[in-house]
């Protein structure tokens, strides 16, 4: 269970580096970008890391959990944006209406990701949608801040909503699997030590 919770941390911390990448860039690595996304989509798999297709999927948010957990090099942006998604998943895992509403919205469009693949545009786009439609209403809202040249851009806007769901994803995630607030205090240098250790088996898992 306890790597679990750091695969889940380490979704949330992946698709809100992603999320600020394309903010502040315009751009974010795709490969980790399609893991985060496709991971919405995986909502009954056996396992935390069989969410993002094994931890080579999940490989760039581990990587960010052990420099944030044991350097304590983490980028103080990216820190608020994780803050704020284990809030708003808070919110809404009190709220049936909206769970139900994003389960339905992402049963959805299950079809057109198994035509498509995840990262497709078309398939970011209903995703921006049920983000605008399910979780923008709840409270606390998202703050996203980058530069104003890639806030503007409706394509990009709309990658960043896709994976700001994902984040909220991998919250739901950090919760079922018995995160808490306490626990994410409490246990960052363990945390740390088993991301490391999980890096190491994602390198040998790619030969």
């Amino acid at each position: 269970m306890r790597e679990a919770r750091v695969i889940a941390l380490a979704g949330v911390l992946q698709a809100c580096h992603l999320v600020h990448q394309l903010a502040t860039r315009g751009r974010a690595d795709e490969g980790a970008a399609e893991s985060s996304l496709s991971s919405v989509f995986r909502i009954d798999a056996d396992s935390a890391a069989d969410v993002y297709g094994g931890l080579t999927g999940v490989r760039s948010g581990l990587e960010i959990l052990q420099s944030h957990f044991e350097n304590g090099t983490g980028d103080l942006a990216l820190t608020r944006l994780g803050m704020s998604v284990l809030r708003l998943e808070r919110r809404l895992s009190s709220d049936r209406r909206a769970l139900a509403e994003l389960r339905s919205g992402i049963d959805g469009i299950q079809r057109q990701v198994e035509h498509f693949g995840a990262a497709h545009a078309t398939v970011q786009a209903r995703l921006a949608e049920l983000y605008v439609t399910v979780l923008s209403p709840l409270r606390p809202r998202i703050m996203v801040h980058g530069d104003p040249q890639h806030l503007g851009n409706p394509q990009l806007v709309e990658r960043i909503r896709a994976l700001l769901l994902a984040a909220v994803r991998a919250a739901v995630l950090w919760r079922q699997v018995g995160g808490s607030q306490l626990r994410l205090l409490m246990r960052r240098r363990e945390y740390a030590m088993v991301a490391r250790g999980m890096l190491s088996r994602a390198t040998l898992d790619r030969g």
